[in-house]
């Protein structure tokens, strides 16, 4: 899986982008230095015409970068492909709608090089709106506490993790892949057994230009209703996370089930939601405190 002379592969898994993959493909070329990184794009099984943008890039850009296909199987299943696939030491994972900022491999070698210890480097990101603004994201200064920082990414928000400005260290995937069987939220697992066991560091630039766009609020809630409360057991499960771990495990249950509720009651599910919000309350009655869930169960159970 790991070459001496590779440190970082970039992997851009795609799914009926086509419209987009060119932009992703070249934001990683304009930098790529086929000394020390290679790029690899992964086509999920697309239905539309990706497989010909593809060729078109390869034939532009001869032996540059390797594609393949697979089945439609989800983002889990190409993003673990990826990690079977990539030759390098550290993998970042670039979604096919958003693009690697300029002088982002370069700023990862020069980290890597002083850090080498780090088995994953969190970077910071701009994220371009559905209307047109930018805004930029620099990640704070890592806890001490590896539970800190556990806690800092699962409950308290401190600091967000995308995709595609990290690179996480191979090795760190041996507690777990991505879990296949969810099709939204499956890196949380990954990015907490990495938070909670590896030593990771921040690179206080811009790795990543992100494109935010709006799915349908059903859409959304599909997926994640798919995924469930079984999202808590995956991220808590003993492979992925040691037992001095497992006492954020209750809050974090409760805060998807609110997270879940929140979703539900958005995308009209009302017997989803009120369901969503009675686990919650049976895992802790101070969920009753939340001012703004407290007012949308109200509503709910009043209109009903």
């Amino acid at each position: 899986m790991t070459s001496s002379e590779t440190l970082i592969s970039v992997v851009i898994p795609t799914y009926n982008y086509a419209l987009t993959l060119p932009r992703a493909v070249e934001s990683v070329l304009a930098q790529l230095d086929e000394a020390v990184a290679e790029l690899i794009v992964i086509d999920d099984g697309s239905s539309d015409n990706t497989p010909q943008v593809i060729e078109t890039l390869l034939a532009s850009q001869p032996g540059r970068f390797r594609a393949l296909r697979k089945e439609n199987g989800g983002s889990a299943s190409v993003r673990n492909r990826g990690i079977r696939e990539a030759r390098g030491t550290y993998l970042v994972f670039l979604d096919a709608d958003d693009e690697m900022a300029p002088g982002a491999l370069e700023a990862l070698v020069q980290h890597i090089e002083r850090h080498p210890e780090t088995r994953m480097v969190i970077g910071g990101h701009d994220a371009i709106l559905s209307n047109g603004k930018r805004r930029s994201y620099t990640p704070p200064t890592l806890p001490e506490s590896r539970l800190d920082r556990l806690r800092g990414y699962l409950l308290d928000k401190r600091f967000a993790l995308s995709n595609g400005a990290c690179a996480m260290h191979c090795e760190v995937f041996s507690r777990g892949g991505y879990p296949e069987q969810f099709r939204s939220a499956e890196d949380i697992p990954v990015f907490s057994q990495v938070l909670a066991n590896y030593p990771c560091t921040v690179l206080a630039q811009p790795l990543a230009v992100i494109h935010k766009h709006d799915d349908s609020l059903r859409h959304q809630f599909s997926h994640a209703k798919a995924g469930g409360l079984a999202l808590v057991d995956e991220v808590f499960s003993p492979q992925r996370l040691d037992e001095e771990f497992q006492i954020l495990k209750k809050e974090f249950a409760v805060q998807r089930c609110l997270s879940l509720f929140r979703s539900a009651y958005l995308a009209g599910d009302t017997g989803a939601a009120k369901e969503y919000f009675r686990t919650a309350l049976r895992h802790d009655r101070r969920v009753l405190l939340n001012v703004s869930y407290a007012r949308k169960a109200l509503r709910l159970w009043l209109g009903s």
